[in-house]
């Protein structure tokens, strides 16, 4: 019998570009559905997302018919696209070059997608998990991005 059955578990994060708040009350359900629906067509499962005005948690497992770059960069790059071509917002939409991935042990899915769906309220109430806000600080420190873009 030739099958193939994975348990991988991957934790994504990433950053609007500077870190400015782009990703709006308006916005964020049609970019989580976005990234959800892309998820999918890569043949993965979401289990979570969540996120704040300027980043975005996924929680995933993770297919083994693609790498994490291409992942990565379809999933960042069908937001763009579409908050910019479709939606055609008038605000400049993009993400940081850089990401975090990370995998997740099947016994702490649980907790980290109970993590990522609450996002801003462990942001608002200053309830953060050290260990996984640490991704986001290495994420934006290992780029650099600060500027927002002028085009």
């Amino acid at each position: 019998m030739r099958s193939v059955y994975t348990q991988l578990y991957l934790h994504l994060v990433w950053a609007t570009w500077g870190r400015h708040p782009l990703i709006t009350p308006e916005l964020k359900p049609r970019i989580y559905a976005i990234l959800a629906s892309q998820t999918s067509r890569l043949g993965g499962d979401v289990l979570a997302i969540g996120g704040t005005s300027d980043h975005v948690h996924e929680l995933l497992r993770f297919p083994t018919t693609v790498t994490v770059s291409e992942l990565v960069g379809r999933l960042k790059g069908a937001s763009s696209h579409f908050v910019a071509q479709v939606l055609r917002s008038e605000t400049p939409f993009k993400w940081q070059g850089g990401y975090g991935a990370f995998t997740v042990s099947k016994a702490v899915v649980p907790r980290v997608s109970d993590y990522i769906r609450n996002q801003e309220q462990h942001h608002r109430d200053g309830t953060l998990s050290r260990e996984l806000e640490r991704i986001d600080r290495a994420v934006e420190a290992s780029r650099g991005l600060r500027g927002f873009p002028s085009s």
